[in-house]
């Protein structure tokens, strides 16, 4: 693959900076949610590097390319969640842009991602 550290990967560097908006994004959501939608959005948001992180240590470009589908998965995930989150308006609509724009870009990436492993 050619890769030294998954800490290189643009991708994993930006799905570590939205994990942290995520966790600024709940830390406000009502305390009733703590074990609803605040650990939902945590947790899909903690998997999207850490799968990245685990694929890039497989010994083969297939298993590298099942994890960065399990990541997108938990990005999809994350993105109805805040949708949801949105909706219910548990935050000042100024936060979601910041946090949608760096999923979208970060979806964009896994999808190039996994493309290319394929061939």
């Amino acid at each position: 693959m050619g890769i030294e550290s998954y800490e290189n990967l643009i991708v994993w560097q930006k799905s570590m900076d939205l994990v942290i908006l995520v966790y600024e994004l709940t830390q406000n959501f009502p305390k009733e949610e703590i074990y609803g939608l605040v650990s939902q959005m945590r947790r899909a948001s903690v998997s999207i590097p850490s799968n990245i992180a685990e694929g890039s240590r497989r010994s083969s470009r297939k298993d590298f390319r099942n994890f960065l589908l399990n990541a997108y998965g938990s990005g999809a995930e994350l993105e109805t969640q805040i949708k949801i989150a949105k909706r219910l308006q548990f935050s000042k609509k100024e936060i979601y842009p910041n946090i949608e724009d760096l999923l979208c870009q970060i979806m964009r990436m896994l999808n190039k991602l996994t493309k290319e492993l394929k061939d």
